[in-house]
């Protein structure tokens, strides 16, 4: 009797074992479809904030810039806070490419007006670039563009006229101020890639206001209501025509005694599109005869 009863006992402990185990087992389950179920809410809120994010930053370009840039800056403290400092590799800051990158044509110019202007190859392969590049997009021709800096600069980004036009290819930068702000302000004038797309711009609107290149280059160098605008447009379509030469595989002097990149105008980069020299007041009309005078 007494076996019996232990019998029993041992199976009604192993049928409450086994009904805890079950339990135990249903509130795994629910917990582990209860996770599932949040789990995949979750991803199914995240992946909605996510497209209601790039939807927004889409139609919001100014909020997309401002998360931008406090991204940037957050990784900048984050990397100042670990290695010390953020400063970029100088490699990162210089305007340089090795001319050996370029097509034949563009590296044929590279290195005539490298040896013309006495300016390293490296930086003129940059300008070299902008410029096919730009030109294609504007419809003029590189080379063109090129033989302005040439005679407007000799190729320093630094240069700057009597009467404030700045940079290579000498743009009045208070006249055209407006065409930096996408730039971040009139200092980019002295960067030599944003000076160079600015200056196209401007050349641009010259040439449509008269109707022609070498009108255009008249308005250009501030003398549409001259009746002599001091050789300028000649002097740059020879260097042009130099330039296209050379691109095409011809062999041409490279001596600065063809072609001098010296001053010849007192306004470059003329006025903006739509305003002419007499009418800004007169004045600079009558520098720019006084000082062609001189």
């Amino acid at each position: 009797m007494t076996a019996l009863s232990n019998f029993s006992s041992k199976l009604h402990a192993r049928a409450h074992l086994n009904s805890v185990r079950s339990s135990l087992s249903n509130i795994a389950d629910d917990i582990a479809q209860g996770l599932f179920e949040i789990t995949h809410n979750s991803f199914a809120i995240l992946g909605l904030a996510v497209v209601f994010g790039v939807i927004t930053l889409t139609a919001r370009p100014d909020l997309r810039d401002a998360g931008e840039l406090k991204l940037i800056t957050w990784l900048q403290e984050r990397q100042e806070a670990t290695i010390g400092f953020t400063e970029p590799a100088a490699i990162d800051r210089a305007t340089a490419s090795d001319p050996k990158d370029l097509p034949s044509a563009q590296a044929a110019v590279a290195y005539w007006l490298s040896k013309k202007y006495n300016v390293a190859p490296e930086p003129l392969s940059v300008l070299v670039a902008q410029a096919f590049e730009i030109g294609q997009k504007a419809k003029l021709d590189p080379t063109l563009i090129l033989a302005i800096m040439a005679i407007e600069s000799g190729f320093n980004p630094f240069a700057q006229s009597p009467v404030g036009a700045q940079g290579l290819m000498q743009v009045m930068t208070q006249v055209h101020n407006d065409k930096y702000e996408n730039f971040g302000g009139k200092l980019a004038a002295f960067d030599p890639v944003t000076n160079l797309r600015v200056g196209v711009k401007v050349l641009q609107e010259c040439i449509t206001r008269a109707g022609s290149i070498e009108g255009g280059l008249k308005y250009y160098v501030g003398a549409a209501n001259l009746a002599d605008d001091g050789g300028y447009a000649g002097k740059v379509m020879a260097e042009h025509a130099r330039l296209l030469a050379v691109a095409t595989g011809k062999r041409m002097p490279s001596s600065r005694f063809f072609s001098l990149p010296t001053p010849i105008r007192p306004t470059p980069a003329a006025l903006p599109a739509g305003s002419t020299q007499l009418e800004s007041d007169g004045k600079t009309s009558d520098k720019v005869a006084l000082l062609n005078q001189s």
